[in-house]
Order: C-alpha cells, then structure tokens, then sequence
C-alpha cells in the first residue's frame, strides 16, 4: 500500500507530461471558421466579347436554395450590357432593378419572375434553355458570343462596379470552374454558405516565434472535392491537409507553405502532383491533430478547422492571424480576396560571357558570332520546394524581315545543388550564325522541372541577344612581339654601330683631311684630291696656242695669290 501511494504521484506526473506533449482541442460547431474561408468554385467563363453594338452580355446563372427568392440588381454604373437571368427555384422570385437605361435584362418566359423598377422596353422576356452549355449557345446565337457566364448561389445583391465587364484574351465563352470573385466588373452578396464547420485552437493570443500551424480536415463521410488553397499572408506557416481518398488539393501560390496532406498535392508552375506524404484513413480530430503535431515537430497549433463542403469545387482561403493590438487592424473585405489561375513558374534567362558566371552580359550589348556564351536559368522558388530545372531545347530566331529559325546545340554544365538549386546553366557556340546575316536574335529555351525523378512542361524563357561579325582586315606583314630584354638589345645595338661609324668617320677624315701646315699656294695640279678648289675655271678653247696658255697661267697664279696670303 506504501508503494503504491509513492508511485501515484510519478504516474500523474507522467500523465500531465504526456498530456502537455501531445496538446488537442475538441471541435466545436460554428457558422464561420476565423482563420479559414471557403467558397465554392462554380461554372463559369471570362472573355473579350463585345457585340457589333459595343454592348457586354453577361449570364447571371443564378441557384436558390431558399425561400423566399428575393435579390436585387444595381446597374447604375454599368457598361451598355445585355444581362441574362437564369434562375433556377421552383418559387416565384421578385427582383429589385435598378439599371441606367443602357442595361436590358432578358428572363426566361417559363419562368415566375417579377422585375422591380425596370422599364418595360428594358425587360425582354424569351424561351431561354436552362442547360449551361445551351444557354451560351443560344446567347451566341443571338448576340454574337458570351462576355461572362457567373453562376452564385443565394445571391442577395449583384453590383456593377462601374468597370469595363470584359478580358484580355480568347472571345469565346468555354465553361469551367472559377473564383467568380476575380471578376472586377462584378460584386455580390450571398447568403451564408450550406457548407458545415467545426474549429478550436490552442494557440495564446500573443504572437510567438513558434510557425503558425494550419491543421484542415475533411470527414471521410463528406463528398470528395477538388480544394483550392490559397494563402494570404506574407508569413510562412505549416498546413496540414486531410481528405477522403480522391480528394486533390491544388496550391496556387506555395511558396509560403510547408504542407503535408495524405491526399495528392498539386501546386501552380508544375504539372504532376505530390504523392501523399502521410498514410491516414482515421478523420477523428484528435487522431489528425496528434498526426500533424507530429509531422511537423510541433508543440502545438493555429487552429483546427473541420469541413464538409457543399460542392465538388471549393477554394479555400487561409488567413494570417491577427493578434489584438492598441489599434484595430483595418480588416479587408471577402470582396477583395482574388486567386489566379495556375500559371507556368515564373523563368528568368540570364547571359553572360565568362565560364564562371560572373561577366553579366547586358541586354543591348553586342556579342560576336565566333564567341561563347554561357546562359543561366533561373526558376522562382516554390515555398520550400526545390525543383530541378532541366534544358531540353534552345533555338534562335531571328528578328528579320524574313524570320530564320535555327536550333542551338548547347552543352549542359554541372554545378552542386547548393549552387544551382531551381536552376540550370548551359553553354552556346554562336559560331553557326556566321553565314547568317542577320544580327538581332531572339533566344528561346524549353525547359523541365523536375521533383524527386518525376518532370512536367516548365514552359519556355526568351532573351534576346545583338550578334555582329568578327572584325576582319586584309593579310599584313606578321608582327613580332618583342620583350623588354629583346628592346634593350636592340637598342645597345644600335648605339654600338653608331659609335663604329662615327669611329669609322673620324678616321677616314684623319687619313684624307687638310695637313695643317698646307701650303695653299700650290697648283692645284699639285694637290690630287683636293675636295674642295678655289679655282674659278674658265672656257677654253679646244686648241689653245702658246701665247694665250701662257696668259691664262699668269691669270690663274694672281687669281689664287691674293686668298692664300690672307689665309697665311
């Protein structure tokens, strides 16, 4: 008995100590979950229609649930549209119009419907079918195409915001799942979703530096649904996710998720999904809270949220936390939230012109077509996923009158996954492009990504690059490149010849030059070699006589007495 009443006390220590390890919360019933928002994602369609009178046509396709059937229309602000209402309730319906005399709404004939405040001229009343693919036929038919088809259930108000109702792209109306709320030319109100929740949390009130954890779980009894997931906040947060097999849950921007799910996981950018992570048949909440605690290393969690949606298309929408503060936080309305489409991750191409990636090469520079160019590829991180970036073709085009297309060999360079995660780095020769003549080019890669062996389409990157002929000039004499050494040589060379020469000079003026005791008085007859004479000849004739040779003699000796005594 002693004993036992020493081991009481470790037993209820070890029990408190499991119990704080291993936190769980009982979920409660409420009508809107704090942290989670989730709408259906009905049919619908978006495009650039406009009729040949400039008018928008719109199909409201409206589902009611509730009774009684009464919602209004404002269209004072509205574009000059034609609006279709297909309600679909086996009650009559009442509708409360208040449009600008540009707006003419057409209604089935068949149908119970009480327009409020419309004109007459204004409310067209037709055979309409209540199919959604035959509604756009017919509206096609009639006016030409669909600008958009939305489809809202319980609707309580529809408003124009007084903006251009179409978008850029395709004309043609092609049915499928949407956010309606993306549309910008459009707000409502609706009644509160058929949708059912649970929730609790365990998290305190204050901020910690512990990641906020997200635990979703829908029961096995629920309807297998297709769940978008989109994150609003700026902070990284763990998301636990728990579905009946079949269930496919699609991230449109992960890039702020560390998720786990025991269901497929598909995330924008990318084609082939995530296997489940976690094998979990057991939807108790406890069991899924202690699963994603576990997971995740954590102590404890956000919030638990349980949902049982009310269609097979939803998106939902995690919210950050919002700690109370001094100031109230300027809360944003549901209005605003948008998703967007999944789009190919976001590529960026680099160039540059040295084998160590660090010369960027500038967009306008000019590169020549006998030289290498080393690209790189970079792909926008998908939260805490590191995709493999993988090459498959290049190509380049030219920007030309006539556009030539030529593929671009390349070779693919190895770096550590340190180095190049969600990258890729190749090599190009331009040296094909040389009996090319033009010189803009457009350079296009297409490219993998892949995650753990398995690959999907990436999409493409394009940069365009000026390519220009190597400088040529004609055939010369070769140059020799001389060192300092070669030059000082050359230079003592030629100072040693100089001094032979001047030597060779002096010597030859020692040997023939004037004595310095000459006696100037001679004949020049006398002084063979003489370079320079003062005689001044004179013409004579070809046969002199005697007694003129004679004269010119005694002329010539008086002629030179006169310099040589000055001289003396």
């Amino acid at each position: 008995m002693e004993g036992y009443r020493m081991m009481l006390p470790l037993l209820l220590c070890v029990a408190i100590s499991a119990s704080a390890f291993s936190q769980t919360c009982d979920p409660v019933n409420v009508l809107d979950p704090p942290l989670v928002q989730v709408r259906e994602m009905p049919i619908g369609c978006w495009t650039s229609f406009l009729s040949e009178d400039m008018r928008e046509v719109h199909i409201f396709n409206l589902h009611f649930s509730q009774s009684p059937v009464i919602f209004s229309v404002h269209m004072v602000t509205a574009k000059p549209m034609n609006i279709i209402l297909m309600i679909h309730s086996s009650e009559t319906s009442y509708v409360a119009c208040n449009c600008n005399p540009n707006v003419t709404i057409y209604v089935n004939n068949d149908s119970s419907i009480n327009l409020i405040g419309l004109e007459q001229e204004n409310a067209q009343k037709q055979h309409l079918p209540i199919e959604n693919k035959e509604l756009v036929k017919w509206a096609t038919e009639k006016f030409g195409g669909v600008t958009s088809f939305t489809t809202i259930r319980n609707p309580r108000n529809i408003t124009s915001t007084g903006r251009e109702g179409t978008k850029p792209g395709s004309s043609e109306c092609t049915l499928e799942n949407e956010d309606p709320l993306v549309k910008h030319f459009l707000k409502f109100e609706a009644a509160p979703s058929a949708s059912s929740f649970k929730s609790c949390s365990l998290q305190p009130q204050t901020p910690s530096d512990e990641m906020e954890l997200h635990i979703i779980n829908i029961p096995e009894n629920a309807s297998i649904s297709n769940v978008s997931v989109y994150l609003d906040t700026e902070k990284v947060i763990g998301v636990f996710l728990r579905g009946p097999q079949g269930t496919t849950w699609s991230f449109h921007n992960p890039r702020h998720a560390k998720f786990c799910s025991n269901n497929e996981i598909v995330l924008s950018g990318i084609e082939h999904k995530l296997l489940p992570a976690v094998t979990m048949t057991s939807d108790n909440a406890e069991d899924v809270q202690k699963k994603a605690l576990d997971y995740f290393k954590a102590k404890t969690f956000t919030i638990y949220t349980e949902i049982r949606p009310e269609g097979s298309m939803v998106l939902m929408v995690l919210r950050k936390r919002d700690y109370p503060t001094v100031t109230e936080p300027v809360q944003k309305p549901v209005s605003t939230i948008a998703t967007r489409a999944p789009q190919q991750m976001p590529l960026l191409m680099l160039l540059y012109t040295s084998p160590d990636y660090r010369l960027l090469l500038k967009p306008n520079t000019t590169v020549q077509n006998d030289k290498k160019i080393y690209a790189e590829i970079l792909g926008d991180t998908l939260g805490e996923l590191v995709l493999m970036i993988k090459v498959i073709r290049c190509s380049m085009r030219s920007k030309s009158s006539c556009p030539v297309e030529k593929e671009m060999p390349f070779v693919s360079q190895d770096c550590s996954s340190r180095v190049c995660a969600n990258r890729a780095r190749v090599i190009f020769s331009l040296d094909q492009l040389q009996e090319l003549g033009s010189s803009t080019w457009e350079l296009e890669c297409f490219v993998n990504l892949c995650y753990n062996k398995n690959c999907s389409d990436g999409g493409s990157v394009k940069r365009n690059l000026e390519v220009t002929q190597p400088c040529t000039s004609p055939p010369s004499t070769p140059c020799f490149d001389f060192g300092l050494p070669a030059v000082l040589g050359i230079a003592f060379g030629g100072f040693l010849i100089g001094v032979l020469l001047i030597g060779a000079l002096w010597f030859i003026k020692i040997k023939t030059g004037y004595p310095s005791g000459l006696d100037m008085s001679s004949t020049a007859t006398n002084l063979p070699g003489c370079p320079c004479s003062l005689t001044k000849r004179q013409p004579v004739s070809t046969n002199p006589s005697p007694s003129e040779n004679s004269s010119a003699n005694a002329s010539i000796g008086s002629t030179q007495s006169t310099p040589t005594s000055s001289m003396a």
